[in-house]
């Protein structure tokens, strides 16, 4: 196995920053793994497959399984999903459908630092030619500006032991330096900004919006929905895949005897259950070998996800810009402040937008269907409600709340000073929902109570950027040959890791309005028991910002509207 450490030279103003890591570059024929046990050698392919969901999980699943050898190319592979309009996927209100995504390999974790730098190598490929990915504008590698405040002591860690936004800046730092050298990309294009005026220098804002970062030019945004254009006209292409407009009810099972393992997911024993399919609210149902769960933000209200995914909605805005200014910002990086979790994407076509990446907004909501339990067994009382979406399809007059709209607009002033814009209206607010983890995870891995379910989800806001390698890694999961140093993060962990999720910790991207982070300890996130609510899961990786535990209905209700 290669390893690579990089030598980091000696940065005025780095202050304390972490070791180097040392980075392990997996051989890519890995031991194969069925269901996170034992090797095994041989895989049986599904007959059939459904995937529902056509997000950037169901959409790079179904074109990897169309070019594996693993898959026969007489398998029917059909995509379920929510969307309202005949032939539009995905549904306009998917996360991954947006004017922007930040594209970056910068991450604490090493291991997700690689990754990213994979597919970040698609991303940049062959830009001049309209059909590839980043072709056609879909790409612009602006840089990006990452940074955080310091607070009042510069801690890298908080008291209950998470990561500050402090903390994930200078660890991602150390990583960014690291795949520069592994890519033999010079190491000034990882460029330290030690102050807050470096950090307005560089970011050509004019704000001193943080005060320790770095600005690392091997990244930048993608236009999210002509992306996702691209990848749907990828999977049309094939001509393997059919797509079915309907909102999937129900996932439809059945018991049967079983006497030993099978592969297609599950350990059952006696009468196991096994997902046949699913059903949709119109009464059609469709039945398929394989069943793939990768509905984002909508996976809760159709497996139980409880202690290791919820829904949670996050604040986006967007303002008009002037040519003016849209020019005075022509060089403008991408810039994401990790203590309080707000960013800006340079504008495009005299739009700008600015989102907020934090805890986010619950809305717990009775479901109309309980969903899969996690054990097999049917539950015998009432279904708890769920955090479910609520977007402008749903809801078209739905704007984000006044909580969300303020902290946006201090983010705004602080990171561009201009009298001219500071009270100007957003041209439109939006709620983008994230699947949330603990650990900020995905889940890919086989459901262990039922045969023939796998389950692709918890995406926690940063799954996009791997648009062109996602797929892989999910069929790589699906066939038994799950990348060694995700097995253990990707794994179904079961409710486990409920009441970790539920402390609320105040990680470095929430932050202190106005400042350093308030240290808020073992406090527990304030949970609605009335409501019933499943146990929330704050993600705590250091790069959200916001409140935990905020129900959205609240919030709504004091901003003055329903």
């Amino acid at each position: 196995m290669a390893h690579l450490v990089c030598p980091i030279p000696a940065v005025p103003g780095a202050g304390n920053a972490p070791a180097i890591p040392d980075i392990n570059f997996t051989p890519e024929n890995t031991t194969p793994v069925i269901n996170g046990g034992e090797a095994t050698e041989g895989y049986k392919p599904p007959k059939s497959i459904l995937i529902i969901g056509s997000g950037v999980f169901g959409l790079s699943t179904a074109l990897s399984l169309t070019r594996r050898p693993e898959i026969p190319p007489s398998t029917p592979i059909t995509i379920l999903d929510r969307s309202p309009s005949s032939g539009v996927f995905p549904a306009r209100d998917a996360a991954s459908i947006d004017s922007s995504r930040i594209i970056r390999a910068d991450y604490a974790d090493a291991a997700y630092s690689k990754l990213a730098g994979e597919a970040q190598t698609y991303w940049r490929r062959d830009l001049d030619n309209p059909a590839s990915l980043g072709g056609e504008g879909r790409y612009s590698e602006s840089g990006l500006l990452l940074a955080a405040d310091a607070g009042d002591d510069g801690a890298a860690v908080r008291p209950d032991g998470h990561p500050t936004g402090l903390g994930y800046t200078k660890r991602s730092w150390v990583n960014a330096l690291a795949l520069a050298h592994h890519e033999n990309r010079p190491l000034d294009s990882v460029r330290l900004l030690p102050t807050a005026s470096a950090i307005s220098r560089a970011s050509g804002t004019g704000g001193e919006w943080a005060d320790w970062g770095y600005l690392n030019t091997a990244a930048g945004w993608a236009d999210a929905e002509r992306s996702m254009k691209w990848l749907y006209d990828r999977v049309v292409e094939t001509g393997r895949v059919t797509f079915v407009n309907g909102t999937v009810e129900a996932l439809e099972t059945e018991t049967e005897t079983e006497t030993e393992t099978t592969q297609t997911g599950g350990t059952p024993s006696g009468n196991a259950q096994r997902v046949t399919g699913a059903r949709l609210s119109d009464g059609r149902s469709f039945s398929a070998d394989l069943t793939i769960v990768a509905a984002g933000a909508w996976t809760p209200s159709l497996v139980d996800m409880t202690g290791q995914a919820v829904a949670t909605g996050q604040c986006l805005a967007y303002l008009q810009l002037t040519d003016d200014e849209q020019a005075k910002l022509a060089s403008m990086p991408v810039c994401l402040n990790l203590t309080d979790g707000c960013f800006a994407i340079p504008p495009r076509d005299n739009i700008l937008k600015i989102a907020r990446h934090s805890y986010g907004y619950l809305n717990p909501q009775p479901v109309s269907h309980e969903p899969l339990t996690s054990n097999g067994v049917t539950s015998t009382t009432t279904a708890k409600p769920i955090s479910q979406p609520r977007t402008h399809l749903t809801d078209p007059s739905l704007s984000i709340p006044a909580e969300g709209a303020s902290d946006l607009r201090r983010a705004l002033r602080r990171m561009f000073p201009w009298p001219e814009i500071a009270d100007r209206p957003f041209i439109k607010t939006r709620l983008c929902w994230y699947t949330d983890t603990a650990t900020g995870d995905w889940i890919i891995d086989y459901h262990p109570s039922y045969e023939n379910l796998f389950v692709a989800t918890g995406g926690s806001g940063h799954a996009f950027k791997f648009l062109p390698i996602l797929g892989d890694k999910v069929v790589d999961c699906l066939v038994g040959r799950c990348p060694q140093e995700f097995r253990e993060k990707w794994k179904w962990k079961g409710s486990s890791i409920a009441t970790k999720g539920a402390v609320a910790a105040d990680d470095d991207e929430r932050g202190a309005k106005g400042g350093g982070e308030a240290p808020r300890g073992d406090s527990e996130v304030p949970v609605v028991d009335e409501l019933a609510v499943e146990l929330v899961i704050a993600t705590e990786d250091g790069s959200r910002g916001g409140e935990p535990g905020l129900v959205l209905q609240d919030e709504i209700a004091k901003s003055g509207s329903s």
